[in-house]
């Protein structure tokens, strides 16, 4: 492929996908700053705070499964540009909506209708890219959903100054449609692809060879505790743990998450620049993957043991290792042929959004709960990020056990 079509191809395949996962990363991670305002506006607790905020997490993983088939069956521009239509939906219910039922329903039909947007993109990477490619595509891909973040924190903040969440929940809406219709016209399909899918059994027989995978159960624990718990803590609980344990107000956390968002995007642009680097000197990306576990579960630690200590340094520090958490996806992948891509890295994501949901779920009803005991906030707090903890340092040890028994 010459240069001349390599950029045609980066510009009418990699952009609209990158924009897509934008926006799923700006939708997903929103709430942490919409989310205090709409708990004032409806006196919502946090229980229901974490309900509604994590029913994007429950119908995004719900929908990995059959995304995985759908990708593989019919291509990642149908599926993406017809899912996104959804979350355009999803985005309007919202706005539109008065009651906690009505909300949670629109953050539903949101995390279903970007599902898709990271996992069309790594279909596509596959189809088009030569394997030694991949992990570096992965970190420009991520690179844009940590741009999604950094959007969803200072300039969300500032944006609800001239603004209300609705009149920004609707623009978000158009945009969205937009991004659908670019997928849909740009992005060009790969021939052949759908008859190397096969049908239904043959597909089910693949879900069955991934999930019976000695490899992929190797990764799935720290994609449930590490990857999903961080989302659960990003996406909310960053924020009220900031308020309650650190006694920070808007502007100070609106500063702390746009400093994780920016160490999460500097994590990915490492990746995109040099992870292909790393690959062709024989760097073993499990390796690097298993450092970067290690440095985020110590700065976790910490920031639960120690709220107040060096918050600026610990929780970007923990961003960074979380957007390299992301290699695990091509680490699973290569375990299996070209053909179950799709299905391999949606059946991950499946335990990662699994996480996700349960983790920002429960530490709502636990604090709740805690409190309803007599504990106080912080000490309520604390006990739900030691929890998130342990399980984290139980996924590690299964990681370390399941290297040294490959």
């Amino acid at each position: 492929m010459n240069q001349s079509n390599q950029r045609r191809l980066w510009i009418s395949l990699f952009l609209p996908f990158a924009a897509g996962y934008f926006l799923s990363y700006l939708f997903r991670t929103a709430n942490a700053v919409i989310g205090p305002v709409l708990a004032r506006e409806l006196a919502l607790g946090d229980n229901a705070l974490g309900l509604l905020t994590s029913t994007y997490f429950l119908a995004f993983g719900a929908a990995q499964l059959p995304l995985g088939m759908l990708l593989d069956r019919f291509g990642p521009r149908r599926v993406e540009a017809g899912l996104l239509l959804l979350a355009a939906a999803g985005a309007a219910v919202f706005a539109l909506s008065d009651t906690l039922g009505g909300l949670a329903s629109g953050r539903a039909l949101i995390g279903l209708g970007v599902s898709a947007c990271l996992m069309a993109s790594f279909k596509a990477f596959s189809q088009w890219f030569p394997p030694e490619r991949q992990a570096s595509l992965t970190g420009w891909i991520m690179a844009s959903g940590g741009l999604g973040a950094l959007a969803a924190s200072k300039p969300l903040e500032l944006a609800l100054g001239f603004a209300s969440w609705r009149e920004i929940a609707l623009g978000l809406a158009a945009t969205t449609l937009l991004v659908a219709a670019l997928l849909w016209f740009l992005v060009p399909d790969k021939a052949g692809e759908e008859k190397q899918a096969g049908g239904f059994a043959a597909q089910m027989a693949g879900v069955r060879s991934i999930f019976a995978s000695r490899h992929f159960w190797r990764y799935a624990p720290m994609g449930f505790f590490f990857t999903g718990g961080f989302m659960a803590v990003q996406g909310l609980w960053a924020s009220r743990w900031m308020t309650v344990l650190e006694g920070l107000a808007g502007t100070g956390i609106a500063y702390r998450l746009t400093l994780i968002s920016a160490a999460m995007l500097a994590g990915f642009l490492f990746m995109g620049f040099f992870a292909t680097r790393l690959v062709r000197r024989g760097i073993s990306l499990d390796k690097l993957y298993l450092g970067a576990m290690l440095v985020a579960l110590a700065c976790f630690g910490l920031i639960s043991a120690q709220p107040t200590l060096a918050g600026n340094l610990l929780w970007p520090v923990l961003g960074a290792c979380f957007s390299l958490s992301n290699i695990s996806y091509s680490l699973v992948a290569q375990a299996f042929p070209p053909a179950l891509s799709g299905r391999a890295n949606t059946a991950l994501n499946l335990l990662v959004f699994a996480g996700a949901f349960g983790l920002q779920w429960g530490i709502g009803i636990l604090v709740d709960n805690l409190q309803a005991a007599g504990w106080t906030g912080d000490a309520a707090f604390r006990a739900a990020f030691f929890s998130l903890l342990g399980g984290q340092l139980l996924a590690l040890l299964w990681l370390f056990l399941g290297g040294r028994r490959s």
